[in-house]
């Protein structure tokens, strides 16, 4: 349009033809954004599971073959000792400085997933009771314990079991057997708590697998309906969810806050042989 003195200018048209198209542009530009930095996320989540692997490998190293414990106090007094760290009482934090893996990881803690998750932060344990672990969890049923054989009968059998671990020749396939994982468990449906273990789908007891019911999920699909997995060997890889429905122990529905588990949806990749 041109107006007096040949002074060019935008009419109400061109103006909103020309706003039109810049939202276009930005419709389509911000969601291809928002993957990208999603992207950039889980990459980065790779990389946070990739160092625990290191760390544990490197702890196995030092340790005649056998990877960290998840749990050592599982049995004889449940909540103070975790692989991520430890704490005095219930009422605290876990402290990563005096975590077994703390001389193997960089900063000496395990880092927080970078994914947006929701996880409740309370110093009330009954609503936050594995807060520490960074949204990471691990093998525990057949790498962090005995519990998949045991190690003998009664209480102590029993705390043997949480005491001891798998050692690195037990692994039959190391590259399809899992170590570590994105995890987190849910109370009420809405946010998620931090939680230090990769449940395996069927629990284990006396050394054979209970197919007769699913334990409640742990691996959390949080990157665009992805988890991150990580390998006994080394690698990381993200796998998508298995179509598995059911409740947790709380009463959840698993798959509306993407906890599940990857096919095949048994213990297959989780056990040693």
């Amino acid at each position: 349009m041109i107006i007096g003195d040949n002074k060019k200018a935008f009419s109400l048209v061109e103006l909103l033809v020309v706003i039109s198209i810049i939202a276009l542009l930005m419709g389509i530009l911000m969601p291809a954004l928002a993957a990208a930095r999603s992207g950039a996320r889980e990459l980065v989540c790779k990389s946070n599971v990739r160092q625990l692997l290191l760390a544990n490998i490197g702890h196995a190293s030092d340790n005649d073959g056998f990877y960290v414990a998840a749990a050592s106090d599982m049995w004889s007094g449940p909540g103070l000792h975790r692989w991520h760290g430890v704490r005095k009482s219930l009422s605290e934090p876990f402290e990563a400085a005096g975590g077994p893996l703390a001389s193997y990881l960089a900063g000496g803690q395990v880092k927080q997933c970078p994914e947006r998750v929701d996880f409740i932060r309370s110093d009330d344990w009954a609503a936050s009771f594995e807060k520490g672990c960074g949204g990471y969890g691990y093998n525990m049923t057949y790498i962090g314990s005995r519990t998949w054989n045991g190690v003998g009968s009664g209480i102590d059998g029993f705390k043997a079991a949480y005491e001891r671990t798998a050692r690195a020749t037990e692994v039959a396939k190391p590259a399809q057997t899992v170590m570590f994982a994105d995890t987190a468990m849910s109370k009420d449906g809405k946010s998620y708590i931090e939680y230090s273990f990769a449940e395996p789908p069927y629990t284990v007891y006396g050394g054979k697998v209970m197919t007769s019911f699913y334990m409640s999920p742990s691996i959390h699909f949080r990157h665009r309906g992805r988890a991150n997995v990580g390998w006994v060997e080394g690698s990381v890889e993200s796998r998508e969810m298995a179509d598995v429905e059911l409740a947790s122990v709380y009463g959840v529905d698993s798959g509306s806050m993407n906890i599940g588990w990857f096919d095949p949806a048994d213990n297959s990749l989780f056990d040693l042989d």
